[in-house]
């Protein structure tokens, strides 16, 4: 099942918020599709420009290198929306294919939805999406703060290596 969520984090002198957007599952007539250029490009512009356009803010976005992710207009979309501001293959700035696991998404957001969510022992895939809406819902802010906090020593760390992968990897309780 395929699905997508944006964090996001914003932090000015105003204010301070930290969270997740989503999920956001691809599905045409409730059922599973999978996630072509044109389906990211629609959830890009239908699901994630009005959240981002919410917050008023200059935001940085990060994604990993799929092809969906990639794509001529996608990258089109993204460099629209985030003015300079694009971490990706082919992006503002480049993040290496064999990178270091530093995005949040990776070192903590699937290991806890996965914990949280088979715990509840979802008998049907609308048992399962259920679990996932509600648990994504239910993290709360301080630990979406925390995972960034982390997230930005994991960069330091990674500056440190010239970019090797981390020999130490940070893990902390969030």
């Amino acid at each position: 099942m395929g699905f997508e969520h944006a964090s996001y984090w914003v932090n000015n002198k105003m204010k301070t918020e930290f969270g997740v957007w989503g999920p956001y599952f691809f599905e045409e007539e409730g059922v599973t599709v999978t996630v072509t250029s044109d389906r990211y490009c629609d959830m890009l512009q239908n699901f994630l420009q009005p959240k981002v356009d919410e917050l008023e803010e200059d935001v940085w976005f990060q994604q990993d290198g799929a092809t969906a992710h990639t794509s001529h207009r996608s990258l089109l979309i993204f460099r629209e929306m985030f003015h300079g501001h694009l971490i990706t293959l082919r992006g503002d700035i480049g993040w290496p294919a064999r990178s270091p696991d530093l995005t949040p998404c990776d070192f903590f957001l699937w290991g806890y939805l996965k914990s949280k969510v088979y715990a509840r022992r979802p008998g049907t895939i609308e048992q399962l999406k259920e679990a996932i809406r509600q648990e994504v819902a239910a993290i709360p802010p301080v630990m979406t703060r925390k995972a960034m906090d982390n997230f930005r020593e994991r960069l330091q760390r990674c500056v440190i290596n010239n970019g090797r992968h981390l020999s130490d990897v940070i893990f902390k309780s969030v």
